[in-house]
């Protein structure tokens, strides 16, 4: 028996018995019905001696370890993604190195050549500001796609703060993406972030309503079919993933961003289903690799039974503020023992309480996400510890 002393909503704490873990069966990618991309985390290195409020410092060895899991696992990587800090504690030129070195480690689980793996292209080295003008947004598009195609990548073109600042009408958010698409080399994702994920993308696409930024972007797609592959939206809405998911262009797919939904919109439905391109397949990822491989055998009640456990663990791990997910999905990384801490790029370790990470803890148990029971609690007592619980 495994247990641990955890902190309680009442103000006490209780003996938590973990459970036993479940054996996930791994997907072949050959034969997954479903494209399944996974947005990476990154790990920060401990070592450096910096401020890590304002300083970037990364342990490239962890941070490429944890992709190469990804991809044994017949998931693809989601590189340099907001799930990657990026614009929170990750700039653009450790992205750019991440990027490299990503499209480097892909090589071994290339099949025919190509490894599942897209990496996020922005504008933020452009700081958004009264100055800053459109044909500016379209220079630093520009700027990082060069990049990321000269380094033998492919692109997701990330939602731009510096673009939602910067326009004044939905005709500017159509010359932008209409210039960038008429240039890639090959079709692109484009990622469509709301605003509970980033603050600073509200009204993007040129209204603060998604029902009419929805049109705008559906206009966009309409005219650049050819140069996208698909669009990821990110708005924890699945009435709204949906409707558009039935309105897409012929051969544009959909990506969930949905981490409320996932299960549901992967699934699909009688009119279609979407794709995943997820910040929780990276703290899920074991469980998400035998779900597609169950779907794939036609099993869907298996499907839904690996799934089913994960959704509450999804919902609190992005539970609002959203935007900082990204602890909990460090803190899960660290409880499996795929990094030796538990701190995060810019100390955001912090933005999350106590019992959210007890919580957090749970639910993961009651998924069968902690592969070794002795261990994860062993490492939460420890966190506990340093938090005044228990010790």
């Amino acid at each position: 028996m495994v247990q641990v002393t955890l902190p309680t909503e009442n103000g006490s704490t209780e003996d938590y018995i973990l459970g036993d873990p479940k054996e996930f069966k791994v997907a072949n990618p050959d034969n997954m019905t479903r494209i399944a991309y996974s947005a990476a985390h990154v790990v920060a290195d401990p070592l450096q001696d910096c401020n890590p409020s304002l300083d970037t410092a990364l342990d490239w060895e962890a941070t490429i370890e944890y992709r190469r899991f990804l991809w044994s696992l017949g998931l693809g990587v989601a590189e340099a993604m907001d799930t990657a800090q990026r614009g929170m504690g990750v700039d653009w030129p450790n992205s750019l190195e991440l990027i490299k070195r990503s499209i480097d480690a892909a090589k071994d689980f290339e099949k025919d050549g190509v490894a599942l793996l897209a990496s996020g292209c922005g504008t933020d080295h452009l700081e958004a500001g009264p100055d800053v003008t459109i044909d500016d947004v379209i220079g630093a598009y520009e700027e990082q796609c060069e990049a990321i195609e000269g380094a033998g990548g492919r692109i997701i073109l990330m939602a731009s703060r510096a673009l939602a600042a910067a326009a004044t009408s939905p005709d500017d958010y159509l010359k932008v993406y209409d210039y960038i698409l008429s240039q890639v080399k090959e079709p692109v994702i484009i990622h469509w972030l709301g605003e509970m994920f980033d603050p600073q993308l509200v009204g993007y696409w040129g209204s603060d309503d998604h029902w009419e930024a929805m049109d705008t972007c559906l206009d966009m797609l309409a005219d650049n079919a050819a140069k996208v592959d698909g669009v990821k939206v990110s708005l924890l809405d699945a009435e709204k993933e949906i409707v558009m998911r039935n309105k897409l262009p012929v051969g544009v797919r959909m990506y969930t961003g949905d981490d409320f939904n996932f299960p549901e919109l992967i699934a699909g439905d009688a009119d279609g289903y979407s794709d995943a391109l997820l910040g929780i397949f990276d703290a899920v990822a074991p469980a998400a690799s035998a779900a597609l491989a169950a779907m794939a055998d036609g099993d869907m009640d298996a499907y839904n039974d690996i799934l089913g456990p994960t959704l509450p663990l999804s919902r609190h791990i992005f539970k609002d503020p959203t935007r900082f997910y990204k602890t909990g999905v460090v803190f899960l990384s660290y409880l499996n023992g795929h990094q030796s801490h538990f701190l995060v790029v810019g100390g955001q370790e912090g933005t999350r309480s106590t019992l959210h990470l007890a919580e957090l803890f749970r639910l993961a148990d009651k998924a069968g996400l902690l592969r070794n029971p002795g261990m994860a609690a062993e490492r939460m007592a420890t966190v506990m510890n340093l938090r005044g619980i228990g010790g």
